[in-house]
């Protein structure tokens, strides 16, 4: 027996959710949100609609909620591990984008090379989107929410580029 198979699905459920929020907290740790460079980023220009700080954090830790419930549903389901491990690979690569936005804004002072990122994220959480589509409606529906705060934050970030 492998060890996926081993695996009980609220064990997948814990892991999937705990893997999603632990890449917003360690990014957010290794880029210093709460120290200097969130100090820089107070001194920026920023457009009248941006969203107030505190927001930020609930925001994402909901959505990282959402991202693992969505993997979870995909992992757990009854499908060729081939067709999960392509789904795993495109998430965990959109997941690899979301880390580094926050090192490329917060601790690299970038908006520009930030921008690339989160444009990099759009497009790989829409293809995440595409292939969970086959595998769980379910899934892609808990993403929906994510896709468009990525979006937002793409329009926020473009603005802060301009406006700096």
């Amino acid at each position: 027996m492998n060890a996926t198979k081993r695996i009980s699905s609220t064990w997948k459920l814990v892991i999937s959710i705990a893997i999603c929020e632990a890449v917003g907290i360690v990014s957010a740790l290794v880029s210093n949100t709460n120290t200097d460079n969130y100090q820089w980023f107070e001194t920026l220009i920023k457009p009248t609609w941006n969203p107030p700080s505190y927001l930020f954090g609930p925001v994402w830790s909901i959505l990282y909620l959402l991202m693992g419930i969505s993997f979870w549903l995909v992992w757990k389901a009854n499908i060729p591990n081939t067709i999960k491990i392509r789904a795993a690979s495109i998430f965990v690569l959109q997941l690899i984008f979301n880390f580094c936005w926050s090192l490329l804004f917060f601790k690299y002072h970038s908006p520009f090379y930030a921008l690339m990122d989160i444009t990099l994220m759009i497009v790989t959480i829409t293809i995440t989107m595409f292939t969970f589509s086959s595998i769980n409606r379910k899934a892609v529906y808990l993403l929906i929410p994510y896709i468009l705060w990525v979006s937002f934050a793409a329009l926020l970030n473009f603005n802060i580029w301009i406006l700096n």
